[in-house]
């Protein structure tokens, strides 16, 4: 049985979760309208990758006996001023979501709720990689600077980028 801390920031981070896909919606459609079709692509697929692993806490309280608690979802900012403000924007939100995750760890370690812990744990190393990669790519950008010809080039390397549902063997 989960205790009603756990099972409180867990329903939160649901909500955070489909805050980050929305928040990575309007990211991509700002791209597309500058016309980089790879960029929007990039940034996608990771809408759709916090969609999974909302769906998927939410499956995780199912499955303990819970009922998810569902809050509304604030509207996340929908101008940037450039690509390179889309990817410090990109970093800024994954050490967030970093903050959230580790507070989980915190509290369901505090409550002894070693199943949510050792769940939750999948998420705190996902974003080692997810930092990494939003700060390589900002990295990339701020060396691109004002070279269109190279931002491009990036832009073309994004395009490839397809969803992997990291869930999807799990039923």
């Amino acid at each position: 049985m989960i205790k009603v801390s756990v099972s409180k920031v867990l329903s939160e981070q649901i909500n955070a979760e489909y805050y980050s896909a929305y928040l990575y919606l309007t990211m991509s459609a700002y791209a597309d309208r500058a016309g980089f079709k790879g960029i929007a692509n990039w940034l996608f697929v990771q809408s759709q990758e916090e969609m999974a692993h909302g769906t998927h806490i939410y499956q995780h309280l199912l499955e303990r006996g819970e009922m998810p608690s569902f809050a509304e979802i604030k509207l996340p900012p929908i101008t940037f001023d450039s690509i390179k403000a889309v990817f410090e924007q990109v970093l800024a939100h994954e050490q967030h979501v970093t903050s959230l995750l580790d507070n989980i760890a915190t509290i369901a370690m505090s409550e002894k709720d070693h199943a949510t812990y050792n769940f939750i744990l999948w998420y705190v190393n996902e974003q080692i990689e997810e930092e990494a990669t939003a700060d390589e790519l900002l990295n990339k950008i701020k060396m691109i600077g004002d070279n269109t010809a190279l931002l491009f080039n990036l832009d073309a390397e994004l395009a490839t980028r397809v969803f992997n549902d990291p869930f999807a063997t799990q039923a």
